[in-house]
């Protein structure tokens, strides 16, 4: 093999338009028929015996002009798992002499989004990647890795506010704004809104995620009826998951029995199939602490 064309391999994809001037073109096309590279994209190939980076190929696609977004990025930040054959995609600046391909969709931008680099690849920040997804997912996906988002600290309900406030024409717009409401309020699973929607609705005095200092830690309670001084929480699928968190919970709801708080909880699968019934005992425990 040629050696300049062997040290551009060992850097992996490479777009033919960014060779050095001392790769012969010719050299593509008998290292194609020799099989030692493939095309992964028009212009850019990889080494055909290393596992293939199409994330890196496709910012190597847009010259370094474009940056992961949309739901690539979401992969990338570790939020949603790309299903199988789905496309790569990548925003880049308004005027870029490119197109999409059926590995890959462009999505052109006259206002640069906040980018940052994860991995060694720019990708738009969390909040840009989520609002921009939106209407990309499946309406019972979309919640799910905001909460995450949320939850793992990698964005907060201001800057999500900001994002949607970018895109005033975005699809399904209305309910990403209902959503990132309830983030801002304390929301942080979508069970907690089915809880609080759908199980616990009118339920008179109820709060989220509110904050109290018990055994000098603060907790924050899913639900709370302060007159009553009963905590209802919403535990997820994988509550009692492990012993850990079996006793970490139980010291929290001991800490809390010390200030006069009854801890009540539910299961998710009690949330989900027995709304009714929970609703009828917690209507029962709120009688029984009132007399």
């Amino acid at each position: 093999m040629h050696p300049a064309l062997a040290a551009v391999l060992r850097d992996g994809p490479f777009s033919v338009a960014e060779l050095p001037p001392d790769v012969p073109r010719w050299l593509i096309s008998n290292a194609r028929r020799a099989g030692w590279i493939l095309q992964v994209l028009p212009g850019v190939y990889v080494p055909a015996h290393a596992p293939v980076d199409l994330h890196r190929a496709a910012i190597v696609y847009t010259r370094d002009q474009g940056a992961l977004s949309h739901t690539t990025a979401l992969g990338v930040w570790g939020l949603r798992e790309a299903a199988p054959g789905e496309p790569i995609h990548v925003v880049v600046h308004r005027g870029v002499r490119l197109r999409s391909t059926n590995r890959l969709v462009l999505h052109t931008r006259h206002v640069w989004p906040p980018t940052q680099v994860r991995a060694g690849l720019p990708v738009t920040a969390v909040a840009e990647s989520l609002v921009d997804s939106w209407p990309a997912m499946a309406p019972v996906e979309r919640p799910g890795p905001f909460f995450a988002a949320i939850t793992g600290r990698l964005t907060t309900a201001d800057r999500l506010a900001e994002a949607v406030s970018r895109s005033p024409h975005l699809a399904g717009r209305a309910a990403l704004v209902d959503l990132v409401g309830r983030l801002a309020a304390g929301c942080h699973s979508p069970l907690e809104i089915f809880g609080a929607d759908v199980v616990f609705a009118g339920l008179s005095g109820a709060r989220r995620q509110v904050p109290v200092i018990a055994g000098g830690r603060r907790y924050y309670l899913d639900l709370y009826l302060s007159g009553e001084r009963i905590d209802i929480e919403l535990d997820g699928a994988s509550w009692h998951s492990s012993a850990a968190q079996r006793e970490n919970d139980m010291r929290r709801d001991a800490a809390l029995a010390a200030q006069g708080i009854l801890v009540v909880r539910f299961s998710y699968r009690r949330l989900v199939n027995e709304p009714r019934r929970v609703r009828a005992e917690v209507e029962e425990i709120i009688t029984a602490r009132r007399s």
